[in-house]
């Protein structure tokens, strides 16, 4: 979903968001989504603003019914029809399941290699090939209108709902009611519950057919209120922007928001690269950029023969998503668009390996460490406290391993003179144990 921190996202979305934060990597982008526990379905956008949330759920000082006069009263003087917002909230009641999902932390994370294997499945790239071809005639048209490559738009489509075949089952309103009243950071959830109150003043849709994720991320792109009401475009003509069923529509909003978020038509997202036996690791940094000729006299080689005839003066960053046991890949501008529409590296990188093998090509060559198990949440957060006590400054002991916790990994390999890539492994933790 857009980086609208959390568009709406189903359960399976916002889990899967939660385990690409800590998982995967940092993305270089804002914020918004995480690492996965089942395979990738709906928008990740909303993961990012439960995962990085970690404050308390405050105890509402008003009633459900108090509260809710009092938004009446503000959705009012906001220009909301009164007939409207009590439709829209008739039998309305808090949603305890919403409460659960918004609190709820995932112990375990997936590997990144087994999240990718989900998200660019066979039957996924069969999929999104067949409705390429079907929805052709859209896709040339948004291609040229927006400027965004259509291979990209079928596989956030896939990522995002499979295709319009999950868009979410909540209700929206009760959700992001739930949300405002009881749940975390109130005051974002109010805002996206006005947004969908505005939406729904707009008549691009009616509170009986307003369904979404338990986050309130909407439509076949799942976006969120407040980025729907700046993003979403009427593209097939009928007269409403209508994300839920006009896969026409759904697209091009997608293709709208990319297009705000600096999508280059003529660039790749990135490509898969083999590095030298005596590169630095450290370079790995999403805050090194350096040009594609800087990495070429690094010793970086293409993987793909297409990538050397990129623009020597485009800059990329470099990223190893399963550290230096794994692939290794160069990050492009395109790349850093995506994690605005959702902030999780891997799903950033699952839409470009997914954009990638819909337009036909080879998979990622090199080998994944699928030996190795992933730190769970209470080991990574023994990892952080161990890194604060021996003065390498990762942060708060939370379990997600951000660009902090990463910095100080890096500090503390390279004392040991390891390979300083910044990944948390099973073998790290049992060194700081020891160290």
């Amino acid at each position: 979903m857009p980086n609208l921190l959390f568009r709406g996202l189903s359960h399976t979305s916002i889990t899967l968001s939660l385990v690409l934060l800590s998982a995967c990597s940092e993305a270089p982008a804002q914020s918004m989504s995480g690492t996965p526990t089942t395979a990738p379905t709906t928008s990740p956008s909303v993961t990012a603003v439960a995962a990085s949330d970690s404050a308390q759920t405050p105890q509402p000082a008003l009633t459900f019914a108090e509260w809710r006069t009092l938004l009446r009263s503000d959705a009012i003087a906001a220009g909301i029809s009164d007939t409207l917002f009590d439709r829209a909230f008739a039998g309305v009641t808090p949603n305890p399941d919403v409460i659960r999902l918004d609190g709820s932390q995932p112990e375990f994370t997936r590997p990144v290699w087994e999240y990718l294997d989900g998200a660019v499945s066979p039957a996924r790239v069969n999929q999104g090939r067949r409705l390429m071809a079907q929805e052709r005639v859209a896709l040339d048209r948004i291609e040229q209108h927006y400027a965004v490559n259509r291979e990209t738009l079928v596989a956030i489509w896939g990522m995002e709902s499979n295709f319009g075949g999950n868009i979410g089952s909540y209700n929206v309103v009760r959700s992001l009611a739930t949300l405002a009243y009881e749940g975390r950071r109130q005051a974002f959830w109010r805002s996206q519950l006005l947004a969908v109150l505005q939406i729904l003043q707009h008549g691009d849709t009616d509170p009986e057919h307003l369904v979404g994720s338990w986050a309130g991320a909407m439509g076949q792109t799942q976006f969120m209120p407040t980025t729907y009401n700046d993003h979403a475009v009427d593209f097939d003509g009928d007269g409403r922007r209508d994300v839920w069923r006009s896969s026409t529509d759904a697209l091009a909003s997608a293709a709208q928001y990319l297009n705000a978020s600096g999508w280059q038509m003529d660039q790749p997202w990135g490509f898969e690269v083999r590095l030298p036996g005596d590169f630095d690791y450290a370079l790995a940094d999403p805050e090194n950029r350096r040009t594609l000729s800087q990495w070429q006299a690094l010793g970086l080689k293409p993987v793909n023969s297409t990538a050397a005839q990129l623009p020597g003066d485009s800059l990329a960053t470099l990223l190893l998503p399963a550290g230096h046991k794994g692939p290794a890949f160069l990050l492009m501008n395109n790349f850093r668009s995506i994690l605005r529409y959702n902030n999780s590296t891997s799903y950033a990188l699952a839409i470009g390996l997914l954009s990638d093998s819909l337009r036909g090509d080879a998979g990622v060559q090199g080998k994944w460490p699928v030996g190795e198990r992933q730190l769970g949440r209470q080991e990574r957060i023994e990892l952080q406290q161990l890194l604060t006590q021996k003065g390498f400054e990762p942060g708060k002991a939370d379990g997600i391993i951000g660009a902090n916790t990463r910095k100080a990994v890096r500090a503390f390999q390279q004392q040991q003179q390891q390979p300083a890539d910044g990944y948390p492994s099973v073998e790290l933790l049992q060194e700081l144990r020891r160290f």
